[in-house]
């Protein structure tokens, strides 16, 4: 079971990656946040639901408790995607990636209070690296760090607040229910939270316009529907601290994409910082492992 959540999760995390391709470029055509979260969502639930009836699914069998619990951890989708877009307005793709990163030692903040399940010593270890690579990938050195807005980069670390949340309880909540019922009730409620947040927004919306719709599209796919249906499908069938370690794959894929599609500049340090990040990762998933037999070896 868990080698067959491995790359359900390997391939969610990997497209989320893509999501600030296609963000960036629709607020260069002028789209505004509320146009791009809607639509992405409003596409997203529908696919979604297509694919539900398509199977020939139903909700009949979750009771009315497991259906709410459902689409509340669905908000924490829809939330992410606020922040994280809205740092993006602020932020270069790199640099908004590498803050909504942080979910990974965040992540260990929500074993510690739902599971009670102290941060090792190596698990603190794990931290101090991450935020080392924070340090280099942000290009402090470089003096560009000092003029980052504030708020780019409160925003950017709510998503990673945000993001972490998702993967800890979409691998707690109603597990045994159907995957693409469990996708579709979770985009769900991460349209009916984005509905509340930009409720202005929604009468002038141009869901007519075809590259609004294209865009609204494209983000659905890699931004909603993939990452949530893969986690729902591969988080139950592994470790919560797994699934952060595997998703260290939509770093690389988010870097590597905005210097292609979009020209953004990486220096050497910079590299050095994202490959702390993701070193940070495997430390915090397999270091543990590394000193029991180290101590075993010893004795």
């Amino acid at each position: 079971m868990k080698f067959k959540g491995i790359p359900l999760v390997l391939t969610g995390a990997a497209s989320f990656g893509f999501t600030p391709i296609f963000v960036k470029k629709g607020f260069e055509y002028g789209y505004s946040l509320g146009d791009l979260i809607i639509t992405q969502m409003f596409l997203a639930m529908v696919l979604f639901w297509v694919i539900t009836l398509l199977k020939g699914l139903s909700i009949k069998d979750i009771t009315r408790k497991e259906i709410i619990q459902i689409i509340a951890v669905g908000t924490s989708v829809g939330l992410t995607s606020v922040f994280y877009y809205a740092a993006l307005q602020y932020l270069s793709a790199s640099l908004a990636i590498i803050l909504l990163f942080q979910f990974v030692w965040i992540g260990m903040i929500y074993e510690w209070i739902f599971d009670n399940s102290k941060p090792t010593r190596v698990n603190l270890i794990s931290t101090l690296v991450t935020l080392t690579g924070v340090f280099f990938a942000s290009n402090i050195l470089g003096g560009s760090g000092m003029d980052l807005p504030l708020i780019g980069l409160l925003l950017g670390l709510l998503s990673a607040v945000s993001y972490a949340g998702f993967i800890y309880f979409s691998g707690q909540v109603s597990t045994k229910t159907n995957p693409v019922v469990r996708s579709a009730l979770m985009v769900t409620g991460s349209l009916l939270l984005v509905s509340l947040i930009f409720l202005r927004d929604i009468p002038t919306v141009p869901l007519a316009d075809v590259r609004l719709l294209g865009i609204g599209l494209g983000v659905a796919l890699v931004g909603a529907v993939l990452p949530t249906l893969f986690f729902a499908i591969g988080a139950p069938l592994i470790p919560g601290r797994l699934a952060n370690v595997l998703s260290s794959i939509e770093l690389p894929v988010a870097i590597i994409s905005a210097m292609v599609i979009l020209s953004e500049q990486v220096n050497l340090l910079q590299w050095l910082g994202i490959g702390l990040i993701i070193l940070a990762i495997f430390i915090n998933e397999f270091g543990e492992k590394f000193l029991s037999r180290k101590r075993y070896l010893a004795n």
